[in-house]
């Protein structure tokens, strides 16, 4: 029988190579194939073994369930030509990243696998942008959420009425209709905002607004970004008030 290569689900993290775990930058170095997702910077693709065979699997909506069929083909394809294979995922590879069925296909499969945790944009994006997922007497509780037409179809909004902070990703080009969901379920539409595009990258752009203005599509906001809601929004604009005043003095 011949050889099976390795495979390992690698989180890239939210862009910045400097981000990635120890662990995931030697896994690069040393791939023999490395199937990458859209959202994968180029700064962390650079950091891959040069002789790799590189292969872009981005997902497209309507096109999600296709290439997970191709990711699976080109895996079988692979297994038996070299000795390693990364599936590079943006932020974390168990987070909104098809991680779990992925792993279910390599066991029943008999390939080996091993998971190498990345950081996840929706922890990273608010950290970087000075907003705290939880504050002392601000919030206690935080939830991460799809915010995909799928999702927007089966979520339970109800669900979410007292959670203090609400992290979305993928809701950019939903974003009016999760703020009047949220509105709906008794959020105020003063309740501050967030989007931090491009998290991480020389691209970042934080906007700033409230619930109540993004339900009326005034809020111009490019993807992929991380949208925030909750009152710990503020937080950032005190540190930042806090600080220019230090600067000052």
């Amino acid at each position: 029988m011949g050889r099976t290569a390795k495979v390992y689900l690698v989180g890239a993290g939210p862009g910045d190579p400097d981000l990635l775990t120890r662990r995931a930058e030697r896994v690069l170095r040393e791939a023999g194939a490395v199937i990458y997702d859209r959202l994968v910077s180029a700064e962390v693709l650079a950091l891959t073994n040069p002789a790799a065979i590189l292969i872009y699997a981005g997902k497209r909506q309507g096109q999600q369930d296709e290439i997970q069929a191709d990711i699976f083909a080109w895996i079988l394809n692979l297994k038996g030509r070299v000795d390693s294979i990364v599936r590079l995922k943006s932020g974390d590879p168990m987070v909104f990243g098809r991680g779990g069925e992925e792993l279910e296909f390599l066991a029943q499969h008999g390939i080996e696998a091993e998971v190498v945790p990345g950081l996840s944009s929706a922890l990273a994006a608010p950290a970087l942008a000075g907003i705290p997922l939880t504050y002392r007497g601000v919030a206690a509780s935080f939830a991460v959420l799809a915010g995909h037409r799928q999702s927007l179809t089966t979520l339970d909004w109800s669900i979410y009425r007292g959670v203090d902070t609400l992290v979305v990703l993928m809701g950019v080009e939903h974003r009016d209709v999760i703020a009047h969901a949220l509105m709906k379920q008794g959020r105020p539409a003063t309740q501050p905002v967030a989007f931090i595009e491009h998290a991480s990258t020389d691209r970042e752009r934080i906007v700033e607004s409230t619930l109540g203005e993004v339900a009326r599509h005034g809020v111009e906001v490019e993807s992929p970004a991380v949208f925030i809601i909750g009152e710990v929004v503020r937080v950032r604009t005190r540190a930042s008030l806090r600080y220019s005043e230090q600067v000052a003095e």
